[in-house]
């Protein structure tokens, strides 16, 4: 078991690098197409990565569903809908702020997962309250001017977390009772065909200007959709949920190294402290049984 756990925190480790660079992609792809359209390309690479991985493995196992097909396809939808949401308010934010802000903003969903437990009935220990502080202040101290505003990127890609903490939650409650591949493909095509037509409606879709967002399309695609979502997928089965949120925070840092060493984005020491409070805030909330609390509550899904 802990040979297992420790082979699914590794893989997380490389999933999170994949997120944190591709915040990089996601910025250099809308040089060339918008953000519906990116994603809508985006999506559809995952799905295709990923089919026939599903076919190989479902010829392997003699064409036998071990999940029931309703939950495949109602689950799938529903963490489409969720990664739809996620995904564009991150894109259109991602317009109006660097990758390093927009990764550490994004990685509030690791505060808001436990915090929806409240909802649920789960108890809440002092570490999740030490933790919220500590990331709101540091948030404040990222993406609050002297003159109390907050950037128009930086609050889209604020309302991303939420979603994406929905979907962390819809992911952790279907990894256990379905088919890893298949719920990562039906989401993927869930979510790229709702970003075709937000494109259709918002956005100018052309092919002369798709070509030069192609590599940029293809890492988001291949590898942030293909691989990087199935490897959470997959290893949240059987890696501690404290060790997920722990492990996939540092996608926060992957983004602030990258926007630096390829877009060179700065950060000043206002913003840097607060990222600093943000990681630590991270780091606290998931650390329950030091502090108190059941570590049941900051259980990634139910």
């Amino acid at each position: 078991m802990q040979t297992r756990t420790i082979k699914s925190d590794s893989l997380l480790l490389v999933a999170a690098f994949i997120w944190g660079t591709t915040f990089v992609a996601q910025r250099v792809g809308m040089d060339h197409i918008g953000p519906m359209t990116y994603n809508a390309l985006r999506f559809i690479v995952g799905a295709a990565t990923l089919s026939p991985l599903i076919l190989r493995r479902t010829n392997k196992l003699g064409g036998q569903k071990k999940a029931n097909p309703k939950l495949l396809i109602w689950g799938g939808a529903l963490a489409g809908l969720a990664l739809f949401g996620g995904a564009s308010f991150q894109q259109m934010g991602l317009l109006h702020t660097t990758a390093g802000k927009a990764g550490f903003i994004t990685s509030l969903y690791v505060v808001l997962v436990p915090l929806m437990g409240l909802v649920l009935g789960h108890r809440a220990g002092v570490s999740l309250w030490i933790g919220v502080v500590l990331a709101v202040v540091g948030l404040y101290l990222l993406s609050v001017t002297e003159s109390l505003t907050i950037g128009r990127g930086d609050l889209l890609v604020l309302i991303s977390a939420f979603f994406w903490a929905i979907h962390v939650q819809l992911i952790g409650y279907l990894a256990k009772r379905a088919s890893a591949l298949r719920i990562a493909c039906i989401q993927f095509v869930v979510c790229s065909a709702l970003s075709f037509v937000a494109a259709l409606f918002t956005e100018s879709i052309e092919l002369n200007a798709i070509v030069p967002a192609t590599i940029p399309i293809l890492y988001g695609g291949v590898l942030s959709a293909g691989v990087a979502f199935t490897l959470q997928v997959v290893c949240q089965k059987t890696s501690p949920a404290s060790h997920a949120a722990i492990i996939m925070s540092l996608e926060t840092v992957f983004a602030a190294l990258a926007g630096w060493l390829i877009l060179h984005e700065t950060l000043g020491l206002r913003s840097l402290a607060g990222c600093a409070l943000m990681l630590v805030g991270l780091m606290v909330v998931q650390l329950p049984p030091l502090l108190g609390a059941s570590p049941k509550e900051h259980l990634i899904g139910p």
